[in-house]
């Protein structure tokens, strides 16, 4: 009788069991299927990588969203071979920074015949159709270029010092990357209008610390007279303001020094005197990819660009805004 009793039970229990869908690891509430989301990254060579890095993963966490994560290390080769990865194993969608903007036409093009959705984040990609991807979510680094001019211009005309001379070295990001390409496309746009400013070296530092010092000790031995450093972004500015101050230079006043993230290293360089501008480079945009892939897999539409909110902060309200930075 208990055995019969078990066999009951235990057929009772497996109905059930069938019926809720299982104890699947993957299921969402609701019984629905998991999204698994691949993402190939561009790897961890700044601030605001790890923080954009940090974003996602809490956010695909946060979703209910399968994360399969692959760090590039910079490489573009490491990158496609992640996607071709990610289309091999089937997943709902695939999103990714990329490492330079082309180079990427052909996998994309084996995403689209595999029907898998592509979301294009931080970085553009240049490609023969928009259709290769479904909706870029980041910046406009010709925006930050031209935010970054504009405030140099004006704090040079504060200074008094609007009408010299002034010769500007810039440390350019990676090489071919959409933020590098824009964001000296956009500085120099507004420039061009001030004729006495002028560009007198470029250079890339490869967005890190280490190359940005190395690169600014080339500038400062080749260049006596140097009034305005532009880096593409703050670890290149971080490893720059280190070299001036070792040739005998003092950063912020000798060299005015303007950079593109908005990271906390930045803040601490202005509240210290070193660093006089950081344009904001938002990268908390996991949230707003999770969204977007989950409309993206139900079939929704979505605008093809969309933007983050970002800010402009001048070394004098470094002070105030750094307790609010979350990167």
């Amino acid at each position: 009788m208990i055995k019969k009793l078990s066999i009951i039970l235990c057929s009772f229990v497996f109905f059930m069991i069938s019926c809720s869908g299982g104890n699947n690891a993957g299921a969402a509430s609701g019984g629905d299927k998991q999204i698994v989301l691949g993402f190939a990254q561009v790897g961890a060579e700044s601030e605001y990588r790890t923080a954009n890095t940090k974003s996602i993963r809490e956010a695909a966490s946060n979703a209910n969203i399968e994360l399969v994560f692959s760090d590039a290390q910079q490489k573009q080769e490491n990158q496609i071979k992640a996607i071709r990865s990610f289309i091999a194993r089937k997943v709902d969608a695939i999103a990714f920074s990329p490492v330079v903007e082309s180079g990427f036409e052909a996998v994309l093009q084996e995403a689209k015949q595999a029907n898998i959705p592509v979301i294009v984040t931080d970085r553009r990609a240049t490609v023969s159709s928009d259709d290769l991807y479904v909706a870029f979510i980041g910046s406009d680094f010709i925006e930050e270029g031209k935010k970054a001019a504009n405030w140099l211009v004006e704090y040079m005309n504060k200074l008094g010092r609007g009408s010299e001379e002034l010769n500007i070295v810039e440390l350019q990001g990676t090489v071919g990357s959409s933020p590098a390409n824009d964001r000296q496309k956009g500085f120099l746009e507004v420039i061009s209008n001030y004729p006495n400013y002028k560009v007198i070296r470029s250079q890339t530092g490869d967005f890190t610390r280490a190359k940005g010092k190395e690169v600014m000790e080339a500038f400062l031995k080749a260049e006596p007279k140097i009034d305005i450093l532009f880096a593409h972004n703050d670890d290149m500015a971080i490893g720059a303001i280190q070299a001036i101050e070792e040739a005998g230079k003092k950063p912020g006043e000798d060299i005015v020094i303007v950079s593109i993230d908005g990271v906390r290293g930045a803040f601490e360089a202005m509240m210290a005197g070193k660093l006089n501008c950081t344009v904001e480079c938002n990268p908390l945009f996991g949230d707003l990819l999770m969204e977007t892939v989950k409309k993206v897999v139900a079939g929704e539409e979505v605008p093809k660009s969309i933007y983050v909110e970002e800010g402009i902060f001048p070394a004098e309200v470094a002070a105030q805004e750094f307790p609010n930075r979350k990167y």
